[in-house]
């Protein structure tokens, strides 16, 4: 089965809003990467950040065994130049019990730094997201611990954005959404959605967790996936929509999805 590698083809395969779930899909073996990366963008990308890959002692069996996987001979930077996705390492602290982030090469984060996450059990890593504890915790965890190696499986998720930067951090305390308005909202406005991919490493037990990030303004997308995205923010939990700066661009976005969706209404009448 396949998720696909663009906003377009991700978007309709992700939550719309509500209850928080995992929403895996199985993904074929062939389409566990993406066929046609630019290594390019990638390299420029762990070269302006340093600090985009990091690793712990606990991780370093797996980080050899995925650069046998991906036929690297070298590190985990290396192995993050490769591909295209973003590429993070989960091991197992088996005192407690639960997976824990201890290596990654990360060059194209979305709104997080590695090394604020760097060590730190899953559920902690995604602690800012409202309602994971409640809602998905348990289920992540019972999953990974059940993930044999050979499947692969897939998700996707979205966010709406500033600009098209691969790498997107914005300055805390700052609004990048300042002055968006329904009619400049085609343009100001960015989709970006994450391909994310898990499965398990034969010889070490470690998880890897890769994400790929697309991104493509929203006046580009098709009626349909503009009228979606408007959709699933409005179904955004209040902490969720808070979360993703959502009350400073929402209006605009779901009167921009208005217009376009009365457009193609006009066209098809």
């Amino acid at each position: 089965m396949a998720l696909g590698f663009s906003v377009e083809n991700l978007l309709p395969k992700a939550r719309a809003g509500g209850a928080l779930k995992m929403g895996l899909q199985r993904v074929d073996d062939d389409q566990w990467l993406d066929p046609e990366p630019d290594l390019l963008v990638r390299r420029r990308g762990f070269d302006d950040a340093p600090d985009s890959v990091q690793l712990l002692p606990q991780a370093k069996q797996a980080a050899s065994e995925l650069a046998d996987m991906l036929q690297v001979k070298s590190d985990l930077r290396d192995c993050g130049k490769a591909v295209w996705e973003d590429l993070c390492l989960l091991t197992r602290d088996e005192a407690e019990g639960e997976y824990r982030l201890t290596a990654a090469a990360l060059a194209f984060p979305t709104d997080w730094q590695l090394s604020e996450k760097l060590g730190k059990k899953i559920t902690n890593v995604h602690a800012p997201i409202h309602g994971y504890r409640e809602q998905l915790a348990s289920g992540v965890n019972h999953f990974f611990d059940n993930l044999t190696p050979g499947p692969i499986f897939g998700r996707s998720n979205w966010f709406v954005v500033a600009n098209d930067n691969l790498r997107y951090v914005p300055a805390a305390g700052t609004n990048p959404f300042a002055g968006v308005t329904p009619q400049n909202a085609g343009e100001r406005l960015f989709v970006r959605c994450e391909r994310q991919t898990l499965r398990r490493l034969p010889e070490s037990g470690a998880i890897l967790f890769t994400i790929g990030i697309y991104v493509t303004p929203l006046g580009q997308l098709s009626d349909a996936a503009a009228v979606h995205v408007a959709r699933a923010l409005a179904n955004l939990s209040s902490g969720e929509h808070n979360r993703r700066a959502a009350p400073a661009y929402a209006n605009a976005l779901a009167a921009f999805a208005a217009q376009r969706q009365n457009k193609h209404l006009g066209e098809v009448i």
